[in-house]
């Protein structure tokens, strides 16, 4: 099973970075295979050092899906759905600390929040919550999914830190992501399950399921672009909460996963923080705003004798939606 799980995590790295190279831009689009040939040399292999900084994201990133493996083995998919929201903190964090970003009051009032949601989960997962197969771990899955947001947070501000600092494309970095998360990935499923691959295969237990797997992690890896294109935070948001609530209603469904009072509350309250940490920070001064207004405007008397003060715009609303609609630059 282990090396299904390799073998899978290796395939979509590889299909990401085929597909990542053949849309680099001035290259395969201008359909001349030699000059991509060329411009791949001189990109990975010429200027090795930074093909070479690459390496630790990758790393971290091959260590973090073999750490998702092990979560969701050892929990139901909508605990670990909503646990795995933790990612969002611990990219915040890292932000602060390598970037030297600022958060606003509501985007830290909103981590808060997520925290305590992914707190009340893990206690109503700890309490019981309903039957569970005998071979599930929730410690061992909590400590995963954990493990698995702090090196997911760090390797994507990592990731960011690079793409600023240097003049590579995005498809570029990707592609080097893409290189030694295949070399790293064959190079664990050997140590892990070198006999059996040598014996059986590679392809070894390649269902069908495991097939859609590895597409639905090429597909997702491609659809982050799409997403930093034309989406902005406020749709990310709204797709993080459905995530959320697709995957419990999966369980249910699938897996007889019962929903209790506390795990609602634990999942709204990490829905909602989802929602208000993917407001732009001009959201939070529009809410303040809309809100002083709708307590009621402030009423002078009008000296006698005085000409009536000029009507505000009908645009004020604009001025209020407006900043909820800014693309987003990078998706984490």
């Amino acid at each position: 099973m282990a090396a299904v799980g390799a073998g899978g995590s290796t395939a979509a790295a590889g299909a990401g970075a085929v597909s990542a190279g053949a849309l680099e831009p001035g290259t395969a689009s201008a359909g001349n295979v030699k000059h991509l040939i060329l411009f791949l040399h001189e990109a990975v292999l010429v200027q090795y050092v930074d093909t070479l900084k690459l390496a630790v994201p990758s790393l971290i990133y091959t260590l973090q899906n073999n750490l998702q493996y092990v979560a969701i083995s050892n929990l139901p998919a909508a605990t670990f759905q909503v646990t795995y929201q933790l990612k969002i903190l611990t990219t915040a964090l890292f932000s602060v600390l390598m970037l030297n970003r600022s958060l606003s009051r509501l985007q830290w009032a909103s981590l808060l929040l997520l925290f305590t949601g992914v707190a009340i989960v893990q206690a109503q997962q700890a309490g019981g919550g309903g039957p569970r197969p005998l071979d599930q771990n929730p410690g061992a899955g909590l400590v995963a999914v954990v493990a698995s947001c702090l090196s997911s947070g760090f390797a994507g501000v990592y990731f960011e830190k690079i793409l600023k600092g240097s003049s590579g494309s995005v498809w570029l970095r990707n592609l080097q992501l893409g290189l030694f998360g295949t070399a790293l990935g064959l190079v664990g499923l050997w140590w892990a399950e070198g006999t059996a691959v040598a014996s059986r295969g590679f392809f070894f237990g390649y269902t069908p399921a495991v097939w859609g797997v590895v597409l639905n992690q090429a597909f997702g890896g491609l659809l982050v672009a799409v997403v930093v294109k034309y989406a902005d935070n406020i749709l990310k948001g709204f797709a993080t909460s459905l995530s959320i609530v697709l995957s419990t209603v999966a369980s249910i469904r699938l897996f007889g996963f019962h929903v209790d009072p506390l795990f609602a509350l634990g999942a709204g309250l990490v829905i909602g923080a989802v929602y208000l940490y993917s407001l732009p920070r001009g959201a939070a001064k529009a809410i303040a705003s809309a809100s002083a207004s709708a307590s009621g405007p402030c009423i002078h008397q009008q000296p006698p004798g005085q000409p009536p003060p000029p009507q505000l715009s009908s645009h004020r609303g604009d001025l209020i939606t407006e900043p909820f609609l800014p693309k987003s630059v990078l998706v984490k």
